[in-house]
């Protein structure tokens, strides 16, 4: 093939005469050029390194330091009280330096020693001030001292701090008082649990604090002393990696385009967009640009992995894999792999130039090899299956050289022949058709071991499908953001719909992987096993995507109540109705406020909120019902502060159950807890950059958000995303195997409950009032 031939950088052949040696120039500059830009990237880390090295300081401010002391030195006076002159005394007799020399190198000496002791000065301060997190708790208007010095925050960090910045400053995640957490933890069933039952887990709590739990909570203390964050590398293990059944429903999640628009409907023309603006993000983190989103300093650890990662199949647990680098991307169409080389001579492609390559894949008749087209159901599948045909016939040779480019590569493509979104004459199934198609597609044709995959459609309509281990949903939700506001607002497209830019059409087609996949029975084969598996789940899942347009965060905000907990108590609300009982219900919440934080769960299901939900059922009056709301929202604000800060429940009783299981002893209470099913699981897709958006200019441009699978086979789970001031998206899913759940009835439930939660808010107007509104009118 002609990219083989380029590929070679020089020939010889042995002759007679001697040796024939013969250059190839194109390749050896792309050589050359691809080194330049390697070397580039290591001096920025270099230069990065230096510079998160001396935060909350600058690496000029040494020079600033030197001077200050050469000057008062020249003033004859002495800052250091002495020390310069015990320096020079202690310099080496081999320095052949004069005594003016020998000053000189004293004062930059002792220079550099106070400006380190000033960096590790402002660095403890700085870390002192954002350990503080009482303001979370403080009302508006209401500000103590105390909170009014803690916004010198923002005086110690005005110069603009780069991604990993404040990294080092963040505090480290406290171990909760074992009492604290068993108390907390009592509250949180007392409403689901009968009167004996509730005893029963009473005395089991106490017997765990005064027997078994002191013990576990000393060795917990002992690993928050030694570890970054005592609880994210046992979650990411535990929870994600040691997981033996598939990951594909169960784990992973999904993100959705524009809910109205479709930048363009070339399907070529999308992806060279979005691959762009991709790697454009990319090169932010690359460089450590701190994104934008808020302006608390949050823990970034989760952007390190976020491109160049796989997670490979193990058999007792996975592994994830990160290179430093990546200059391709793999794309997967009917049935084929092909690599995409994105960099050219250390260029990055234009938009124009990789919608050009994506259509020679579109355009290529070749039909896919034996065994080729469903090779991704190996991701799909159980992973011990996966683990062992891995090493079987993925260990050596071509099929290693080719499952390499697809771990290796920067992420994944789909091309889907299929036309998805909001469209035609049935909208809402077409909706949730959509939420299906980028939770598990065809079981075969996404790799849902990278990092991430993104889809794009035969119609223009895109989306991702994201691997859970390596980040939380925030972390991807923000790289999405990004990617569709700069697909649409900065990158653009012609008239006719095309990508802008230039076309260089020397470039090498895109090179086509080749498999040697051994031809065995077909119900027997482990990609067919593996399909079997992934296809029955794929069928079990039901999806509901509806966007609530009657009111928003607008309308909630002006009640002056938080649109969190407002949507929290229409959940609770709703699943009462739906199923005649509360529930455990999970609301994810995150910890990033400490270094290497994930998430933490508020259980929403509160004693106030449950007297809430009853006061609505019996009918009982507004006043009172709008007296319980208040107290049900509060707490709910309450609860989620405290899982913000580092006092939840749930990830310190899974460290001591971790614990417990090290130390080979068993707890009843730990055991009984950590079985408990969350038959409601809840999670806010968060809009971090609404400066990207221009909402007034281009109302149309809203983001569906995006949803995962149920947690139970006997529960609900609920994404929701908050968009400008009058629409909150909601994705609900469950599975068919349990009769007692249907997502289309539970979303009609919760557009029910969000309406009757606003009327009973809102106070009836009188007479007077409503021949007022009349008049105006």
């Amino acid at each position: 093939m002609a990219e083989a031939h380029q590929a070679v950088a020089f020939q010889f052949t042995i002759t007679p005469e001697g040796i024939d040696l013969r250059l190839s120039y194109q390749a050896l500059t792309q050589i050359y050029l691809s080194g330049l830009r390697s070397w580039k990237k290591r001096i920025s880390r270099m230069r990065n390194r230096v510079i998160k090295g001396v935060y909350p300081a600058s690496p000029s401010s040494w020079l600033f330091v030197v001077i200050a002391i050469l000057a008062t030195m020249y003033m004859r006076s002495d800052p250091s009280m002495g020390l310069i002159a015990k320096i020079q005394e202690h310099l080496p007799v081999s320095l052949s330096l004069s005594v003016q020399g020998q000053t000189m190198l004293s004062v930059l000496v002792f220079s550099t020693l106070l400006w380190l002791s000033l960096i590790l000065t402002l660095r403890f301060c700085l870390k002192l001030l954002l350990s503080y997190h009482r303001w979370m708790f403080e009302q508006h208007g209401h500000i103590s001292t105390t909170t009014k010095v803690w916004t010198l925050v923002r005086l110690l960090s005005g110069r603009k701090p780069l991604l990993y910045s404040y990294q080092t400053s963040l505090p480290c995640l406290p171990v909760p008082p074992i009492k604290d957490t068993l108390e907390r933890y009592l509250e949180s069933v007392r409403p689901l649990l009968s009167g004996p039952g509730f005893q029963r887990m009473t005395v089991l709590a106490a017997q765990f604090e005064n027997s078994l739990g002191n013990r576990l909570q000393r060795y917990l203390k002992l690993k928050a002393l030694w570890a970054t964050n005592y609880v994210s590398d046992w979650w990411e293990e535990y929870i994600y990696l040691r997981g033996r059944g598939p990951i594909m429903v169960n784990s992973n999640y999904y993100g959705m385009d524009f809910l109205y628009v479709t930048p363009t409907p070339i399907q070529a023309a999308r992806a060279g967009n979005t691959i762009t603006a991709l790697l454009l993000y990319r090169r932010k983190v690359n460089s450590e640009h701190r994104v934008p989103g808020t302006v608390i300093p949050l823990c970034a650890a989760q952007c390190e992995r976020m491109f160049n990662t796989t997670r490979t199949p193990g058999e007792e647990t996975d592994v994830l894999q990160h290179w430093q680098d990546s200059e391709f991307v793999t794309v997967y169409h009917r049935g084929r792999y092909f690599r995409l080389w994105v960099y050219k001579a250390g260029r990055l492609l234009s938009p124009r130039e990789i919608e050009y390559q994506i259509q020679r894949i579109l355009d290529d008749p070749s039909p896919p090899g034996p065994g080729e087209d469903r090779l991704g159901a190996l991701t799909a599948g159980n992973r011990v299956p996966w683990c062992a045909v891995r090493k079987q016939y993925f260990s050596s040779g071509v099929n290693k050289r080719s499952l390499d480019c697809i771990e290796r590569a920067a992420f994944f493509v789909t091309l889907d022949d299929e036309e998805q979104g909001m469209m035609g004459e049935d909208p809402v199934g077409n909706l949730d058709r959509y939420a299906k198609s980028l939770l598990h597609g065809k079981c075969y044709d996404r790799w849902f071991d990278k990092s991430f995959s993104v889809v794009v459609y035969k119609n223009g309509k895109n989306g991702l499908n994201a691997e859970h281990s390596w980040a939380d949903a925030p972390t991807v939700a923000h790289l999405w953001e990004f990617t569709l506001a700069t697909d649409a607002f900065q990158l653009g497209y012609t008239e006719d719909g095309h990508c802008k830019g230039e076309v260089e059409h020397s470039l090498p087609p895109p090179q086509r992987l080749t498999w040697d996949i051994p031809v065995e029975t077909e119900p027997c084969s482990p990609v067919s096993i593996s399909l079997s598996v992934a296809q029955a789940l794929a069928d079990d899942v039901d999806c509901h995507v509806f966007p609530f347009r009657d009111f928003g965060k607008g309308r909630i905000k002006k009640l002056k109540i938080s649109p969190d907990a407002f949507i929290q108590l229409a959940l609770q609300l709703a699943y009462y109705r739906d199923r005649k009982t509360f529930c455990l219900t999970y609301e994810a919440s995150m910890t990033r406020l400490f270094r290497e934080g994930r998430t933490e769960t508020v259980r929403s299901c509160s004693n106030e909120g449950c007297a809430f939900v009853k006061a609505v059922i019996l009918l009982q009056g507004p006043e009172h019902c709008r007296r319980l709301f208040r107290l049900a929202a509060e707490k709910h604000q309450n609860l989620y502060r405290l899982a913000m800060t580092g006092s939840g429940i749930d990830r310190h009783l899974f460290c001591l159950y971790v614990v417990s299981k090290y130390l080979g002893v068993e707890s009843p209470f730990l055991t009984e807890v950590l079985s408990e099913p969350w038959r409601l699981s809840t999670s806010q897709t968060p809009v971090q950059q609404l400066e990207l958006f221009d909402m007034k200019n281009h109302p149309d441009f809203i983001s569906l958000g995006g949803g995962f699978g149920p947690v139970a086979d006997d529960g609900y789970g609920v994404s929701y995303i908050i968009v400008g001031e009058d629409m909150i998206n909601y994705h609900v899913s469950c599975k068919h195997s349990f009769s007692e759940t249907d997502s289309h009835r539970f979303g009609a439930q919760i557009s029910r409950a969000l309406l009757d939660l606003l009327s009973v808010l809102t106070p009836a107007k009188t007479e007077n009032s409503q021949a007022q509104d009349k008049k105006q009118q």
